[in-house]
């Protein structure tokens, strides 16, 4: 716990003007970002004498050893920063909005050829119209269900329309007319896209003159007798009514508005906004957050209102934002919005008639979100921390282990050993932190070794950021010795940037290491921190026999009851690592056994691996090629095409593949690493592109 008084800046060299401000922890890491008008006065309130701080607050500046500043301009700026680095450094005393799912959208695809309507979630592309959040995908598809047969729009994936297109024969909506079928030209792409237009102006709200319309032509196909179509033209009034049923109108003057309604107690608030467009609700949505910071509702709502338009722009943000309290200051916030939409933007509290009572609705929404919450979480913030008290008072720390690190070896029978570590803080997944790693210190099949390579170079990580803060005097080990690192997506770790804070690291250390395996895992793991000297890092290990939990130097395992939480935790850490190392072992095994000759030649990629083998047809051909031959292939120059060459003439020749469906022997080998495979008849026919 630090002293605030140690690392306090003088008043003097604090400026007087508006400006976002840091704090850090020991290891650099940004705990809190702030804005002020004034930086002087706000962070001078942080260091005053702790008794009179908010305890959240007072944990706050004990557990920082620095403070930072940034001046700015304006205090839109410092939003506008504020925004930018909480969603960067993503600190862990800042007010951040969660809930348990991505909110599903209703997209139409507009920059497409032929628009798709279809769910998304997540990022919102340029290009695509979006209509919603709502609150289940399935309230997507029974609106989506009853608009095609009115706007018969594309909904197939790309595959399944190519594959139309290829065919000539629609999918089954073409056939039953909720689908235009532009696949197999029914339309043109001129009338497809006619039709998507109409389909997002109704979904805008623009329903009434659509409706009219509709109707003037079932009176007018009745006035020609023509039943047939005035009966179409009914049912399809029906079912727009019918989806129009599905969103009532709850403002009667059409009015695009979002209402954000809070519901908090002393430890969380919940925010719920209603999305209102053309009068009627055209989206839900709803966000739970700890209070880890003394915050008032007017800055709860300024940082929901970060949180919803932060990457919006447009017509994304409405004209009309209604609150239960107002930001304070008020007028950089209503600034940045409106510089966010690209014109006025009104925020206030709403005080009387139907926009009143629709908040009322949605303040009561917000009320029942926070209690659900309550009761889920109730027994589960209950459940870890009893869970982390056991482990402590099992293994003998001082306190519990609030982030455990977990480390597990895979390989088949030798080859592509690789190693997992996975990340779990207060009893919780942090998949964001997940590693995996290559053995590359030694062959074959050697777990204990393994192990001792992987801690080894995860704290050889620790030790060389520490070297850089200042905060141990190492010996000078390079890092870049450890470059085999891998993320969780596959790419190399780059060097740690000095002075920057976010919380994806090897430099923030665990309390606790967890070893999948018995003593000589633990050992091993042991005896690698022993030699690094570091010394301040519980160990233990988890056997999956009889699921005993060995600790250095102890000839009897700790063994914890059957019921126990502390057990349960250590399972599925345990569990975790095992199944990250196994898919990418399974990932490497995949790789490995669709090599092919041509991924041995220096410089070539997957396009014109491809395009060569989409020339001659098999590497076999390719192979008996002369250099002029090869030099015929688009993309491949004098140089490339001798290298080809001699690299094939090297590489064995492949084993010659077996028709499954005849039996037969085919000569002309086929590589399914580029895109081919033998079909039934012996024809190369292509599989997609190649594994990366």
């Amino acid at each position: 716990m630090a002293d605030p008084s140690s690392y306090r800046p003088k008043p003097g060299e604090i400026p007087d003007s508006p400006g976002v401000y840091r704090f850090r922890d020991e290891h650099r890491r940004v705990i809190y970002v702030g804005k002020a008008k004034s930086l002087r006065q706000r962070l001078a309130n942080y260091f005053q004498d702790l008794a009179n701080l908010h305890p959240r607050t007072r944990t706050m500046v004990t557990t920082a050893a620095s403070v930072e500043w940034t001046v700015v301009s304006t205090e839109v700026e410092a939003l506008q920063l504020e925004y930018s680095w909480i969603k960067e450094y993503d600190p862990r005393f800042n007010v951040k909005y969660r809930d348990d799912k991505s909110y599903p959208y209703l997209a139409v695809t507009m920059n497409e050829q032929f628009p798709r309507v279809q769910v998304m979630r997540g990022h919102k592309k340029k290009g695509v119209r979006y209509f919603g959040p709502y609150g289940h995908a399935w309230a997507i598809r029974d609106t989506v269900d009853l608009l095609l047969r009115v706007f018969p729009v594309r909904t197939c994936s790309a595959g399944v329309f190519k594959n139309a297109a290829r065919t000539g024969r629609p999918c089954l909506l073409g056939y039953i007319g909720k689908c235009s079928a532009p696949c197999v030209g029914r339309v043109s792409a001129e009338e497809h896209r006619e039709l998507a237009d109409e389909f997002c102006d109704f979904m805008a709200g623009r329903t009434g003159a659509y409706l009219r319309r509709l109707e003037e032509r079932m009176t007018r196909a009745a006035e020609e007798m023509e039943y047939e179509r005035a009966a179409r033209l009914r049912d399809d009034i029906g079912a727009l009514k019918k989806a129009m049923e599905k969103s009532a109108v709850v403002l009667a003057d059409a009015t695009d508005a979002d209402l954000i309604a809070v519901a908090e107690d002393e430890l969380e608030a919940a925010v719920q906004i209603f999305h209102v467009r053309g009068g009627r609700v055209r989206g839900q949505r709803g966000w739970v957050t700890d209070k880890v910071e003394e915050v008032t509702t007017g800055a709860l709502v300024e940082h929901a209102l970060q949180q919803l338009y932060g990457e919006e722009s447009g017509d994304a943000v409405p004209k009309e934002v209604l609150v239960p309290a107002l930001p304070d200051p008020l007028e950089p916030v209503q600034q940045w919005l409106t510089d966010r939409r690209g014109s006025g933007v009104s925020l206030r509290i709403p005080q009387r008639g139907d926009k009143k009572a629709l908040m009322e609705t949605v303040q009561r929404n917000a009320q029942q979100a926070l209690a659900l919450h309550k009761t889920k979480r109730a027994s589960d913030l209950t459940t870890r921390s009893r869970a982390l008290e056991e482990i402590a008072e099992a293994l003998g720390l001082d306190s519990a282990p609030l982030r455990v690190e977990c480390y597990d070896i895979s390989h088949l029978q030798g080859d592509d050993v690789v190693a997992s570590m996975v990340v779990f803080e207060d009893g919780l997944q942090r998949k964001s932190e997940y590693r995996r790693f290559q053995i590359k210190g030694f062959q074959g099949q050697d777990d204990v070794r393994s192990m001792h390579e992987v801690i080894t170079r995860r704290f050889r990580r620790y030790l060389a950021e520490k070297e850089k803060t200042g905060e141990w005097a190492g010996d000078g080990t390079d890092a870049a010795a450890d470059g085999e690192i891998l993320t969780a997506d596959g790419s190399p770790l780059a060097d740690l940037a000095e002075d920057d804070g976010r919380p994806k690291r090897f430099a923030y250390p665990p309390q606790l290491v967890v070893v999948d395996g018995g003593q000589p895992q633990v050992a091993a793991a042991q005896r690698a921190l022993d030699e690094l000297g570091i010394d301040d890092i519980a160990v233990c290990g988890l056997a999956k026999r009889l699921e005993e939990v060995w600790v250095p130097g102890e000839d009897d395992p700790v063994v914890l009851p059957r019921t126990s939480e502390g057990l349960y935790l250590l399972q599925r850490v345990r569990d975790e690592a095992h199944r990250f190392a196994i898919g990418y072992q399974r990932t490497k095994r995949a790789k490995r056994f669709r090599a092919g000759p041509l991924d041995e030649v220096p410089g070539l990629g997957d396009t014109r691996k491809r395009a060569l083998i989409k020339h001659f047809g098999s590497v076999k051909k390719l192979r008996a090629a002369t250099v002029d031959q090869i030099r015929e292939v688009p993309g491949i120059g004098l140089k490339t095409a001798e290298t080809i060459a001699a690299a094939l003439a090297q590489a064995a020749p492949a084993a010659p593949a077996v028709n499954t469906a005849t039996g037969e022997i085919m000569e002309d080998v086929q590589d399914t690493a580029y895109g081919t495979t033998p079909d039934a008849a012996g024809e190369p026919v292509p599989t997609g592109a190649p594994d990366e």
